[in-house]
C-alpha cells in the first residue's frame, strides 16, 4: 500500500513521495527507543496502520491523541493519523492522567496512541474523556496492541485536501492544517537548506507542538536522517556521529562543519 495519489499536496504525500525509492536507507536513529526506521520500513509500516485504524472505526478527521515518549514513536504515530485522515493531537508525555484527560477532552480526541512505559496514565486519562480505543506501540495491558493493526485486510485510504484538512490539533484549540505543517517545516528549512546528505541532531523531545513532527518530516522528505537523542544519548560530542545540522531553542536548526 502507497501513500493515495489523491492526497498529493499532503504531509504524507510530501513526506513519504519517494520513500520506496529509498529502500532501507536509514531515515530515523531514535536513540531512546533503540530503533532505526529505514525509508521503505517506515511508510509500510504507516500506511498499513493506517488502513487499520480504518478497520477499526477511524474516521475521516477523527481525532486521535498521540502520548508516547520518543521521537521515533510519535513520528510512527502521528503520521499513521494523519494517513488515516485523522488529526494527530500530541500530548506532553509529562503530564499526569488527569492533566492528558483534561488534553483529549478539549480536542474531542475518541482515539489514543501511547508507548507501554505511560500505558498507565493512558488508560487512566482515557477514562477520563471521550477516548473509547487506547492502541500501544507495543503490548500493554487493557490496550490494542498497534502491531495489530497491519495484520488486517487492507482498506483503502481516504483523500485528503491540504488546504482544508485538519493535520494537527495544539493546546488551546489552535488547528494546524496539512497545509501549515508543510509551511512550518519549510520554515525550519529556510536557514539550512537540508539535502540527502544531511545529518540531523535533534535533542528536541517529544511534546504537544508542532516543531519536532515539522522537522522528521522535513528530514525525511529530503532524503537525510535525522538522529533524535536525549541528555546523554551520544557519546562523546554530536559531531562524533557524523551530524551536520543541529536543533536548537525556539524551532531553531543550525548547520555545522
Amino acid at each position: 500500500m502507497t501513500p493515495s495519489a489523491s492526497s498529493s499536496g499532503t504531509v504524507i504525500h510530501e513526506v513519504f513521495g519517494r520513500a520506496y525509492e529509498r529502500g532501507e536507507q536509514p531515515a530515523l536513529i531514535d536513540l531512546r527507543g533503540g530503533h532505526v526506521y529505514g525509508y521503505r520500513s517506515l511508510v509500510t509500516e504507516v500506511t498499513r496502520a493506517a488502513s487499520g485504524l480504518v478497520r477499526r472505526g477511524a474516521r475521516r478527521d477523527q481525532v486521535v491523541g498521540v502520548h508516547v515518549s520518543t521521537a521515533g514513536t510519535q513520528t510512527v504515530a502521528l503520521h499513521t493519523v494523519l494517513a488515516a485522515g485523522g488529526v494527530a493531537a500530541p500530548v506532553d508525555p509529562g503530564l499526569g492522567a488527569e492533566e492528558v484527560a483534561e488534553r483529549l477532552r478539549e480536542c474531542d480526541a475518541r482515539m489514543l496512541i501511547t508507548t507501554p512505559d505511560l500505558a498507565g496514565t493512558a488508560i487512566a486519562a482515557a477514562d477520563g474523556s471521550r477516548v473509547r480505543q487506547v492502541v500501544s506501540l507495543g503490548p500493554a495491558l487493557d490496550t490494542i496492541d498497534f502491531r495489530g493493526l497491519l495484520v488486517l485486510e487492507p482498506i483503502a485510504l481516504p483523500a485528503l485536501d491540504a488546504e482544508r484538512q485538519d493535520a494537527l490539533a495544539l493546546p488551546g484549540g489552535a488547528r494546524l492544517t496539512h497545509a501549515g505543517l508543510l509551511a512550518r517545516m519549510d520554515e525550519l528549512d529556510a536557514p539550512v537548506g537540508l539535502k540527502e546528505s544531511d545529518v540531523v541532531l535533534s535533542t528536541w523531545p517529544p511534546g504537544d507542538g508542532a516543531d519536532l513532527p515539522a522537522l522528521v518530516g522535513l528530514a525525511v522528505s529530503k532524503g537525510a536522517l535525522i538522529v533524535a537523542a536525549g541528555p546523554g544519548d551520544l557519546p562523546g560530542h554530536g559531531y562524533d556521529a557524523g551530524v551536520t545540522v543541529l536543533t536548537g531553542p525556539g524551532g531553531a536548526l543550525e548547520r555545522v562543519g
